[in-house]
């Protein structure tokens, strides 16, 4: 190298800067793209307050969302299984066309791109929308914020508990499945290596960690539609709680119960909430309800469940949805025998609108001690004290930390607002209809049918049809299904057939 091909050292400082700077620009980009990839998150939003309460995202992606391709490639994998009707199968709703933001994903989960991939997952809707039919009619209708009468939980985490454990769960089905026309994935080489080798791994690790956690679920009787076991899976899941016989008494084991509904939640401050009447916070209630939706403390979209904590907030109930043809005699007269009877504890509707109020009815939000009402102990005795408390270490460090929760002697009283559309009754939901509610226990359907949605509009509840689709065989002598208590004179199911009949007339009301 000649001298005149040698830098000057004023040139080797600047190239020695030059590279530095490119050096740095690299490390800006790699930082950058990995933040935009790896650990930023995107999240599909709603103008729409129902449109979020059906579609938002709260969190649960996460750490427990399934990649959509995934998601969608389940029931094509698992057609013979699941039937045509895919996620449908497990009592999971789609709207219908023109019925607000139209999505190809069930009511009820969310989308969140986590490390760069799109995952879906639960929201809060999933438990809470309900659908009715009356009586002639093919088409449902939706009930936003109603107890989820169709959802089969129970049925669906078995599911992805068997779909884990399944030898034909294969990498190269997963990717086959992706790639059919059902899905219309149309991977490419890269993304086929990336799903065969990385995310079906990752999937399979989890599902097989879920059957783990909730191996207890196997010694359960199947909750059927609409029924749920709030406690017992938040217990595995979050405490890692034991969970064998020796862990958990009989009575424990089987306490599933119906989901409630959720409109109407400005009053129900400082009520005595959830079945049992564990908490009187709204706020924890519906933090603790997002935990059991999937979210962590760590992932929680605390705006997100804001919004919608605003939207139900002054939620109306709804209203009877054949208000016409209500004898106004007969509900005249039943509105002074459910004066007599229940606004004591549950309140009443007055001059058009529901009174909430404690000071007027001074049971309604009260826990009421198990030996007086006499309903099934499963729901109550599935939350312990030491539950309890482990619970209100949950969100330690952030001010939404829980404080309220703790272990209570029975059930609590609860509005009745809407309360056609929360059939069937008592928390278990071991009555089909009010008017049979209205009944002694030993008078009350012993075996019936769970999974119809359509209307008994002079009983008010659904019809216990056996020959619905995928009728649920409910048979009240099984653990945790009882039909007995919120019975004798003080429950009016001494009174004669026609006073029973005004109340439940005057009950489509309220």
């Amino acid at each position: 190298m000649s001298d005149l091909d040698r830098l000057s050292p004023v040139e080797q400082v600047m190239a020695r800067h030059r590279r530095w700077r490119w050096i740095l620009v690299l490390i800006v980009v790699a930082v950058l793209a990995y933040w935009l990839v790896a650990v930023n998150q995107y999240v599909v939003a709603y103008n729409r307050p129902l449109d979020h309460f059906t579609r938002g995202s709260i969190g649960s992606e996460t750490a427990n969302g399934l990649p959509t391709l995934v998601f969608k490639a389940l029931p094509v994998m698992y057609a013979d299984r699941m039937g045509p009707g895919g996620w449908r199968h497990f009592g999971l709703l789609y709207e219908e066309p023109g019925d607000g933001a139209g999505n190809d994903l069930p009511l009820g989960f969310s989308r969140r791109v986590v490390t760069g991939v799109e995952r879906v997952w639960l929201n809060c809707s999933v438990c809470h929308i309900g659908t009715y039919r009356l009586p002639g009619e093919t088409g449902r209708h939706l009930v936003y914020g109603a107890p989820s009468n169709n959802l089969r939980l129970y049925e669906l985490i078995r599911f992805f508990v068997d779909v884990g454990r399944d030898p034909g769960f294969t990498g190269d089905a997963l990717v086959a499945a992706i790639d059919s026309d059902q899905v219309g994935g149309n991977l490419n080489f890269i993304e086929r290596f990336v799903y065969r080798n990385i995310v079906f791994p990752r999937v399979q690790r989890a599902l097989l960690a879920l059957g783990d956690q909730l191996a207890f679920t196997e010694r359960q009787q199947d909750w059927g539609p609409g029924r749920v076991d709030t406690f017992n899976p938040y217990k595995a899941i979050q405490f890692n709680f034991p969970m064998g016989p020796e862990h958990i008494s009989g009575a424990a084991l089987d306490g599933a119960s119906d989901y409630p509904s959720i409109w109407m939640q400005r009053p129900r401050e400082g009520m005595n909430l959830h079945w049992d009447g564990n908490n009187s916070s709204v706020a924890e209630r519906n933090l603790s309800a997002a935990l059991g939706a999937g979210v962590t403390p760590v992932t929680v979209d605390r705006a997100a469940i804001r919004r919608v904590e605003g939207w139900m907030w002054e939620l109306p109930a709804p209203v009877f949805p054949k208000s016409d043809t209500i004898d106004a005699a007969k509900a005249s007269r039943g509105a002074a025998l459910y004066d007599d009877y229940c606004a004591g504890c549950h309140g009443l509707k007055a001059g058009g609108a529901y009174d909430y109020s404690r000071a007027r009815h001074p049971g309604l939000g009260e826990v009421v001690p198990l030996p007086r009402i006499g309903t099934d102990p499963g729901r109550w005795a599935s939350y312990t004290p030491d539950f309890a408390g482990a619970q209100n270490l949950l969100y330690a460090g952030y001010p939404w930390r829980f404080s309220h929760f703790h272990k209570t002697d029975g059930y609590a009283n609860q509005p009745l607002d809407g309360i056609w559309a929360r059939s069937p009754y008592l928390h278990n939901g071991s009555v089909p209809t009010l008017r049979d509610l209205l009944e002694p226990a030993a008078n009350r359907p012993a075996i019936w049918f769970r999974g119809s949605d359509v209307l008994d509009l002079d009983r008010v509840g659904y019809r216990s049809d056996p020959n619905a689709p995928q009728a649920f065989r409910y048979d009240t002598g099984r653990p945790g299904n009882s039909n007995k208590g919120h019975e004798g004179r003080a429950y009016g199911t001494a009174l004669p057939a026609s006073d029973k009949d005004a109340l439940v007339e005057y009950m489509k009301t309220l």
